[in-house]
């Protein structure tokens, strides 16, 4: 009797552990996102409660099984903004093939419509995110697919999407399909196609697309013109660049900094710097402020053709205009000093050049040593004596 007593206690005592481990196995499942539990209960929830419940869940591992609970749940209500809030979660998370199967559930939904806005965050995640350019224009095509059509926004998006992932054989592809999507040309749609072309080298069909504008019943803006005049500065072809800055100003389009930087960035490359000084003073006689990028380009072209001391009046005007010069254009200041003694000016430099946080490398200090050194002694083996011929690259 004493045995069958225990053996029954236990049993009892067993099956109370059982029920309790049973009764407490729901938020062990989610390992800690407790706000999932509530999916487990019998109570009725509404949309705007289950948007709740998985925005406060932390760990994105558990969205798509707590997804998979509440479709079996007889109060199941599929929204636009839960996939949103679940995409976007994922994406978040990097978890790029949930993605697609929730994508494939949304496909299949037919109890809710969907918005292109929805279908646009997905190209965005797509390409940016994922680098998927591929799934963002399926995306694209098969709109029609989820209820709606897309406008020039999502085709745009994909057309500067292949732009930016230098894709150009697919821009082509893509632009003859407007007319199938439904989407009108506009201006962004033809300044998407510029640059482009103006990316890829061809000039010629890029200018050409100029004359589209009209067409299309658009007008071109600065940001369809920039793309060109770079690309014709880059070949050397300053005459066409200049001719495109003519024709804005008859068009009444006015460049920005952006546009005469371009310029003066070309011409100092191709070692015209005093025609860069000239646009300079050409943009600031049509009322278009210079930015530190403006005056950064003009200080390298000075300092290229080793005009040090007209670079130092330069540098000097953009501290005391609040810019900061660049540590490139700090060092080839300091060493061009250097070269020509000019010690005064070349102290001056490396005070600014310290206040604006630029330490100079060993290198550059054995040549300010050299230079400093040189003032003073007139022999040419005392000077090797004392700088011991160190020199390193800095």
């Amino acid at each position: 009797m004493i045995l069958r007593r225990i053996v029954v206690s236990s049993l009892s005592s067993f099956s109370s552990s059982v029920r309790l481990l049973s009764s407490s196995s729901p938020s062990r499942s989610y390992s800690g996102d407790d706000k999932l539990v509530r999916l487990k209960h019998k109570d009725w929830l509404a949309p705007n409660e289950v948007l709740k419940i998985f925005d406060n869940v932390k760990d994105p591992r558990f969205l798509m099984s707590a997804y998979e609970h509440y479709s079996n749940r007889k109060d199941y209500q599929p929204t636009e903004s839960l996939y949103t809030l679940l995409i976007n979660k994922l994406g978040k998370a990097k978890m790029f093939d949930e993605i697609e199967e929730v994508m494939r559930i949304v496909k299949l939904e037919k109890r809710c419509r969907f918005s292109e806005e929805f279908l646009y965050n997905v190209m965005k995640i797509y390409g940016n995110l994922a680098g998927r350019i591929n799934r963002a224009i399926e995306v694209l095509f098969c709109m029609s697919d989820f209820g709606c059509w897309p406008s020039s926004k999502s085709f745009n998006f994909v057309l500067n999407l292949l732009v930016s992932a230098k894709l150009f054989d697919e821009i082509h592809n893509i632009f003859v399909s407007a007319p199938k999507l439904g989407v009108e040309i506009d201006a962004c749609c033809l300044n998407i196609l510029i640059k482009g072309l103006c990316e890829s080298g061809n000039l010629e069909a890029a200018h050409q697309l100029l004359d589209e504008f009209p067409k299309q019943k658009s007008r071109p803006n600065v940001m369809t013109f920039s793309p060109l005049i770079r690309g014709f500065c880059n070949k050397g072809k300053f005459d066409e660049a200049f001719k495109l800055l003519e024709r804005m100003e008859k068009e009444r389009i006015e460049p920005d900094a952006i546009t005469f930087n371009i310029l003066i960035s070309g011409l100092r490359k191709k070692g015209r710097v005093e025609e860069g000084i000239n646009v300079l003073e050409r943009m600031k006689l049509k009322g278009c402020e210079p930015n530190p990028g403006t005056y950064q380009e003009v200080l390298y072209g000075l300092l290229d053709k080793k005009r040090n001391l007209e670079a130092k009046e330069m540098m000097s005007k953009m501290i005391s205009w609040g810019m900061r010069p660049s540590f490139l254009s700090y060092k080839k200041l300091v060493l061009g000093l250097c070269e020509s003694k000019s010690v005064e000016e070349m102290d001056w430099v490396l005070r600014q050049m310290v206040d604006h946080g630029f330490v100079p490398k060993t290198g550059m200090w054995w040549k300010v040593l050299h230079c400093v050194v040189s003032k003073n002694y007139d022999s040419q083996a005392d000077l090797d004596r004392i700088t011991d011929r160190q020199e390193t690259p800095g």
